[in-house]
């Protein structure tokens, strides 16, 4: 009878997070970035080519391809389907869900284990990211599978622990290219307390294994470049090093890491506060490692939202960390219900409301996604509005859970999440089904991409059933053949020779159109 709960409770972790993981509706792309790296396995495919990153018939050398290899690869096991496409990450979330519950154990104690994940997969910038075909989530679940092996080395007998902490970093290269330096400066600290790893034979091993796969593809791409492909790596990183669109100030981080980490926020930064007082080895991880990694990030250049990905195992930690020291605090437990239970639920009520009744009808939604959001606001109001002084602890991170599950649930099967670029899927769903561009490729007159028209391509080439080669003019065009095209002189100046075949306002400024 014991086995059988006891199974039961394993099942049961298991479930929770179905809804938060895999979503029953349709899914689009977005152009940028995970509707580029698509578009660049399905050239692998289509050309063969596994050993070039492309933009139609160029070289794309600033970034390695190994996203685009497992897009390709999941494609190529599981069939071409938008879903296989996005396996390669789905396959990252559930393995960084399983090593935030394993570090939990290893920090803290098996018990309410389940909650560090939970918060995780309930956090904005995770949840976002994890339904993203990218590299972010690959790269960050990598980065907390180094984090646990190196919690995991207690001496130089733990050998497949050090092997492990060599063989990430060796892959996340591959992901992330110099990336990978970040997360390996902020542990600098925690090396003085493992230095023996770095004397370990095991190490230098695991090392060599995780860089064959960048090493296999540096020697089949160079043959085809004047010089090796790491300076053209170097090239990118002094690009992004120095001044760029993606530019930001040094303290970009210190607002947006508490909004893309809502709803823990002020949970996670009062927990990375109160673990210093913590036992040595702890809070080199789950204080300084954030605190330096969110340093060195802000010294860097560019700054974008997704970075700190890297640290958010150890956010939704640090998040538990503070709940229950909030919980157990006499001096500030009754401000923590008080804000919990009151301001918060207010303030979800009054954006629901005003969204309601002012934005609705402003926004692209469909009655479904707005139904699903509107409802996961409410519950998340009316969840938190139940915490009580009299709560045990178990009941409130209960309660706490509650209001965020249902409200990323709610999110994930609306389609807000998966079917991001809906508009440019609906109408492609139309061109596909026209019997002129069923049987034929379509071409593409790339003399029209541009800054402006560059997104739009991308997905309506990754949506175009059959993708032809592209063409720097469609004075090129052959009798009966299909072209996307932005070139609409000849037509305006009534040359019969083309033919619009389809044009909307969703595709603009691209339009198909046959040469007759």
């Amino acid at each position: 009878m014991f086995n059988r709960i006891s199974s039961f409770k394993y099942l049961f972790k298991l479930i929770i997070f179905i809804p938060l993981i895999f979503s029953f509706s349709k899914r689009s792309y977005t152009a940028f970035d995970e509707g580029f790296y698509a578009l660049q396995a399905r050239w692998m495919l289509d050309k063969g080519n596994w050993t070039i990153p492309l933009w139609w018939d160029e070289y794309v050398l600033d970034r390695t391809i190994g996203l685009q290899f497992l897009i390709a690869k999941s494609q190529d096991l599981f069939g071409r389907n938008i879903f296989s496409a996005y396996l390669p990450t789905t396959a990252a979330a559930i393995l960084m869900l399983f090593i935030t519950y394993k570090l939990h154990e290893e920090l803290f104690s098996k018990k309410y284990a389940i909650i560090s994940p939970l918060i995780l997969s309930t956090t904005y910038l995770w949840f976002d990211y994890s339904h993203l075909a990218t590299q972010d989530i690959v790269f960050s679940c990598l980065v907390s599978i180094g984090l646990f092996s190196l919690v995991k080395i207690k001496s130089k007998d733990n050998k497949f622990y050090i092997l492990l902490f060599g063989i990430w970093i060796g892959l996340a290269f591959m992901m992330k290219t110099f990336l990978v330096f970040v997360p390996l400066i902020s542990l600098l600290p925690y090396f003085f307390l493992k230095k023996n790893i770095l004397f370990s034979k095991f190490f230098w091993i695991g090392l060599l294994i995780g860089s064959v796969p960048y090493f296999i593809w540096t020697f089949s791409i160079n043959p085809y470049l004047e010089k090796n492909i790491i300076f053209y790596l170097v090239e990118k990183f002094n690009i992004l090093s120095n001044s760029n669109n993606f530019t930001n100030p040094f303290y970009y981080y210190l607002w947006n890491i508490p909004t893309t980490f809502l709803p823990w926020s002020l949970f996670a930064i009062i927990g990375t506060i109160q673990n210093i007082s913590q036992s040595k080895e702890n809070k080199y991880v789950l204080t300084f490692f954030p605190l330096i990694l969110i340093i060195t990030l802000s010294i860097f250049s560019t700054k974008t939202p997704y970075y700190p990905l890297q640290i958010s195992s150890i956010f939704s930690l640090n998040a538990f960390a503070g709940i229950k020291y909030l919980y157990n605090s006499k001096r500030y437990n009754q401000i923590f219900l008080f804000i919990t239970s009151k301001i918060i639920p207010l303030f979800i009520f009054s954006l629901t409301f005003t969204y309601y009744f002012f934005l609705k009808n402003n926004t692209n939604f469909n009655s479904k996604e707005n139904t699903f959001l509107i409802l996961g606001l409410l519950f998340f109001g009316i969840s938190w509005s139940f915490l009580k002084q009299k709560n045990s602890f178990k009941e409130l991170l209960i309660i706490l859970l509650i209001g965020p599950y249902l409200l990323t649930s709610f999110l994930l099967q609306s389609g807000l999440f998966t079917d991001r670029s809906r508009e440019l899927r609906e109408k492609m769903e139309y061109v596909s089904s026209l019997d002129i561009a069923k049987n034929q490729p379509i071409k593409v007159d790339t003399s029209g991409i541009n800054n402006l028209s560059q997104s739009k391509i991308i997905g309506i080439a990754l949506l175009t059933p059959k993708l032809g080669e592209g063409l720097e003019s469609i004075d090129q065009l052959k009798k009966s053949e299909l072209v996307w095209t932005t070139d609409l002189k000849k037509i305006k100046n009534n040359d019969l020779s083309f033919e619009v075949i389809y044009e909307s306002d969703t595709l603009k400024p691209w339009k198909l159109i046959l040469k007759n």
